[in-house]
């Protein structure tokens, strides 16, 4: 969990807060100041669950490479060469 979940979990509350405020007071600019609070705190929780999925599906991968690389120098250098020809003759049009 990372402070853009947080802290989007915290606005949404707020936000509930505000919609129920301004529902009990009849005030109807309160009340929308709150379900837009809600919806901001709702996108902003979703984006700090991506970047966690994200940063706990690539961490394995890149931890991977890193240790391929410090195993096998030659073999690296090889391989960085190899896909660099691939770029440019892709981006070439070859």
């Amino acid at each position: 969990m990372n402070t853009d979940t947080l802290t989007g979990a915290a606005t949404d509350l707020g936000g509930k807060l505000k919609e129920g405020l301004g529902t009990a007071t009849g005030d109807r600019t309160l009340r929308d100041e709150g379900k837009a609070d809600q919806l901001g705190g709702k996108v902003q929780q979703r984006y700090g669950e991506a970047k966690d999925t994200i940063e706990d599906t690539l961490r394995p991968v890149i931890d991977q490479v890193r240790q391929f690389v410090r195993d096998r120098p030659f073999a690296s250098a090889a391989l960085g060469g190899v896909l660099g020809i691939a770029l440019i003759n892709t981006l070439r049009g070859k």
